[in-house]
């Protein structure tokens, strides 16, 4: 075997051809490894545009045999490993080329398109210089051909329409330099290692021997291995008296952490996880014949080990106003707050500023944090912000007001500190329980709880509360008729609560969720009147529970807001070009699934505005090459509209319907390719779904299971409720399980886990919810969880209940949760039953076939 170090561009020019191997896995990169990547390639854009020499990025191997030269001369080499990176950049430039062709720039889309992605003077399969696997082909030509059905469902199409996404949002700020600095760092910048077998190998057992290899040393092995070959006579020692006591204080994945924030606090910014040791050796090699020195160093990193243990445990902090601003940042998740913290620390401990300073800094930061969130703004860019402020705490003044003097600096996009005026306008109109973690909507729930400072304090540990919605999700028809009242001209009850029900008006804390269920407000009043939380009470003082409500309510929280997270230095805040909500939703056109459409009201509900406001944008924006999948609520091309650049044309039925979207005779668009504002969410990575049916608790499981069928009869026929518990019944016998849901309405999924040890993870095909009528298909969480992250098997559960009369799933959602009215059940148990077995089936295989572990971006994590 030979290895040599090269570049994309390099590595595919030349009448060429890499082939994917039957026994490869289909593409299986997701929005986590698209976007690790590509936070890699921003920070290399950024370097080059500053003027500086960026370093070379490593991505990883990939592995090459060669195959037979096909009778049109073309050298074939088949992808033994590394096929997901290399059809990842394959994806990432035909996204970029498409750009350019959306710009005008026909030249820079000819060059990727003839150097980089096809053989231009080859017909058939011989065209494409990347031959996928037959299960991912045709969607991968599709986008390669830009034909109608590019950027359809499954993992290519999502990840070629995560590439659109993120280089329209990029071109939006940083315009063609931007864009061409983008394709500089993809074709040249990123470092790939090719491995070339040697005729003859066996190319399997070189497959296998990749996914299978042993562990190997971390980065923080690598350190302690070069810090002690240069301590030669008080080695021993130190590791005795330092190093040991430190590794056993934090355990080797804290370890790791410490040795990079120790970069990141000393001024090195851009330190990555992945390269820890070569940074922190480079640092320290100056001191390698100086062991004094060098056993300074790692006593210094011990007390850091120290300070770190107090952020990690916040009880550990002795000063109670410190402690509590570490706790509240804990709970808040993440390590983004670690790099201030444990500066701040260092200087609390050296005595240079006091544990209130610190304390009032923190303060800042949890602000910074929150109110991005409240605002809607994503997390992107957050960590690198709080990389940079280390190096603030040595300014003059207070490291309180160096902090906010610091985060209010940063202007716009990604790094924006939303003001006062900004939160009163989100708290008022934004889908705030669709933004961020569900533990982050939690902890600024609990802490507008707190700040109406109770005589007696609840017990969060112990209290089982959840975020609930008082308008209801699925609301029965007394809350539509309530919400008819107050609904403006042009506007639908249903259009007014989407844009009412995920406002932080609506939300508030219950332990109390299945007993509120989607109950009229009078019942929902009772419950609320026992609760602890004076938020409760408050809201069941109140008459009645509609627009006007949640509004003024709204208001009031607003002004807590303002209160309890401190906004930047006034005067320094710049607004945005635009409103965020409108690159919200061009993102959510972006990401919108060949074959799909969606109506101006689910858009409207998304971003927090009106339909009409949203038909306005979508009719004035030129670009918006997408606006053909906006339609009317019925699926109807709205009257009047119009493209408004020359760069798109055509009729918008005939587009759709060459993407897959049947009309009828009335020229209404099929409702089941509908995208409603919760798969629009989920597109755009902000529908905060939970990785596991959200089931009740144990102690729970009898009444949720009794809530559950008592729903059920109640709302559902007779022949419907004996369908659903035989079906149900049937897939207990075959050893699955229940779980119910803690939402309002109980729901019940069908649970089977994959493999044998006490942690093994849960699957369920489908949620039953008794009360709407509807069965979820759950490919949003299948994706993720094997086998069924292998699209094929998606595919072929879609097929199999798309052949039961009565349900028609489309294709476009494969990736999402279509469903399909319960009442299937009625005459059709035995035929779902059958599609359940086999899913049973499936999953039993996959506890004793075991597949390799799929190449990760190399990457900080």
């Amino acid at each position: 075997m030979h290895a040599q170090e090269t570049t994309f561009t390099t590595l595919v020019q030349g009448e060429k051809q890499f082939q994917v191997p039957l026994y490869q896995r289909t593409y299986s990169w997701q929005r986590e490894e698209l976007r690790q990547l590509w936070d890699d390639v921003l920070e290399l854009v950024e370097e080059q545009l500053d003027g500086r020499q960026p370093a070379a990025h490593f991505v990883g191997s990939v592995v090459l045999a060669p195959s037979r030269i096909t009778a049109g001369g073309i050298q074939r080499w088949l992808v033994v490993d590394g096929q997901q990176r290399l059809t990842t950049l394959m994806l990432a430039f035909t996204a970029l080329r498409d750009r350019h062709r959306e710009r005008g720039a026909g030249k820079k889309a000819a060059r990727i398109h003839d150097l980089l992605l096809v053989n231009s003077y080859r017909d058939g399969d011989e065209r494409y210089r990347l031959l996928p696997t037959q299960a991912d082909r045709d969607a991968f030509t599709a986008c390669i051909e830009s034909s109608p059905k590019a950027g359809g469902p499954g993992n290519v199409g999502a990840a070629y329409r995560f590439f659109l996404g993120a280089l329209a949002e990029g071109e939006e700020s940083g315009g063609e330099a931007w864009t061409d600095a983008v394709e500089a760092v993809l074709g040249g910048l990123l470092s790939i290692v090719e491995i070339t077998a040697a005729e003859g190998d066996n190319v399997y057992r070189i497959f296998e021997s990749i996914n299978n290899t042993g562990v190997g040393l971390s980065q923080s092995d690598l350190l302690r291995n070069y810090l002690f070959m240069c301590l030669p006579t008080r080695g021993e020692s130190v590791y005795r008296n330092l190093w040991l006591p430190m590794q056993d204080l934090l355990g080797p994945a804290n370890l790791e952490l410490l040795v990079w924030l120790d970069l990141v606090v000393a001024g090195h910014s851009r330190a990555k996880q992945s390269e820890i040791y070569r940074d922190q050796k480079k640092r320290l090699e100056p001191l390698s014949g100086d062991e004094d020195a060098l056993q300074a160093e790692i006593g210094r990193l011990a007390q850091r080990a120290e300070r770190l243990m107090r952020i990690l445990e916040p009880a550990r902090e002795t000063d109670r106003e410190l402690r509590e601003s570490l706790e509240r940042l804990s709970r808040w998740g993440g390590q983004t707050h670690y790099p201030l913290a444990l500066g701040l620390l260092d200087l609390v401990d050296s005595g240079r500023t006091t544990a209130h300073e610190a304390a009032e800094a923190l303060a800042y930061a949890e602000s910074y944090m929150v109110r991005r969130l409240i605002a809607g703004y994503s997390t992107t860019g957050s960590n690198r912000t709080f990389m940079e402020l280390p190096k603030e705490l040595g300014r003059d003044g207070s490291p309180a007001e160096a902090v906010r003097r610091f985060l209010s600096r940063n202007k716009t996009g990604a790094r924006v500190w939303p003001g006062d005026d900004a939160i009163r306008e989100a708290v008022r109109t934004l889908p705030f329980y669709k933004a961020g973690r569900s533990n982050q909507r939690f902890q600024v729930l609990r802490r507008l709880e707190e700040s109406y400072r109770p005589s007696e304090p609840v017990d969060y540990g112990r209290a089982c509360l959840t975020v609930e919605h008082v308008l209801p999700q699925r609301p029965a028809q007394q809350w539509f008729d309530l919400l008819a009242e107050e609904a403006e001209d042009g506007q639908s009850p249903d259009e007014l609560h989407g844009l009412l029900v995920h406002t932080l008006g609506n939300l508030t804390l219950s332990a109390d969720n299945a007993r509120l269920s989607n109950h009229p407000f009078r019942r929902k009043q009772q419950i609320l009147d026992s609760s602890a939380l004076r938020m409760n009470q408050q809201i069941a003082a109140q008459a009645r529970w509609g627009r006007a409500e949640i509004l003024t309510r709204a208001g009031q929280l607003a002004e807590k807001a303002v209160e309890l997270w401190p906004g930047p230095i006034e005067g320094t805040v710049h607004a945005d070009e635009e409103w965020q909500g409108w690159r919200e939703l061009r993102a959510a056109l972006l990401a919108m699934p060949a074959g799909t459409w969606t109506s101006y009201g689910d858009l409207a509900a998304l971003i927090g505005t009106h339909a009409i406001s949203v038909a306005g944008h979508v009719a004035s924006k030129p670009g918006l090459h997408c606006a053909y999948r906006v339609m009317t609520a019925d699926g109807r091309i709205a009257d009047g509209f119009h493209w408004v650049d020359d760069q798109h044309s055509g009729d918008p039925q005939e587009l759709l319907e060459a993407e897959g979207v049947p009309f009828d005779d009335r020229r209404r668009a099929d409702r089941a390719h509908r995208l409603t504002t919760a798969d629009l969410a989920a597109l755009v990575g902000k529908d905060g779904s939970e990785e596991a049916p959200p089931a009740a608790p144990a102690d729970d499981e009898p009444q949720a299971a009794a809530r559950f069928e008592t729903l059920l009869r109640d709302n559902q026929t007779p022949e419907t409720v004996e369908g659903v518990l035989a079906a149900l019944k049937f897939w207990e016998r075959q050893g699955g399980w229940r779980a119910y849901g803690r939402a309002s309405e109980t729901s019940c999924s069908p649970l089977i886990t994959v493999g044998n040890a006490p942690a093994a993870p849960a699957l369920w095909p489908i949620a039953i919810y008794p009360v709407t009528g509807t069965v979820e298909v759950v490919f949003q969480h299948l994706t993720r969880r094997p086998p069924f992250d292998d699209e094929p098997l998606r595919r072929e559960l879609m097929a199999r209940l798309n052949e039961i009369d009565g349900i028609d799933l489309a294709e476009a959602k494969l990736d999402l949760r279509p469903s399909f009215p319960l009442e299937v059940f009625a005459g059709h148990a035995a035929e779902i039953s059958a599609v359940l077995e086999w899913f049973l089936h499936v999953v039993v295989l996959a506890k004793t076939h075991r597949t390799p572990a799929e190449e990760a971006p190399t990457a900080r994590p």
